[in-house]
């Protein structure tokens, strides 16, 4: 599967399979347009994230292929992670 990482000002997002990024890139750019606002969208692990996108935010988009993980459904009222689903 293809796994997509986006770096916010150096700090790096892996967004859960299902994020739309076409739309979360216009989200993104269109907070930038408008001086800044709050945009959400969903990580690995099924947790919810809301970045602050000004005219000064750096956002790096890249992707890779990766293996399949049945968790990583973008459900964020189901969310996985840390020490105890490894």
């Amino acid at each position: 599967m293809v796994r997509t990482e986006v770096r916010i000002n150096g700090e790096g997002y892996l967004l859960a399979q299902g994020e739309d990024l076409n739309e979360l890139r216009r989200q993104m750019e269109s907070a930038s347009r408008d001086g800044g606002r709050f945009v959400d969208f969903t990580v690995v692990g099924n947790r919810s994230v809301a970045v602050l996108v000004s005219p000064r935010t750096e956002v790096v988009i890249a992707e890779e292929t990766v293996q399949f993980d049945p968790r990583d459904t973008g459900d964020d009222e189901d969310p996985f992670g840390g020490f105890f689903d490894l």
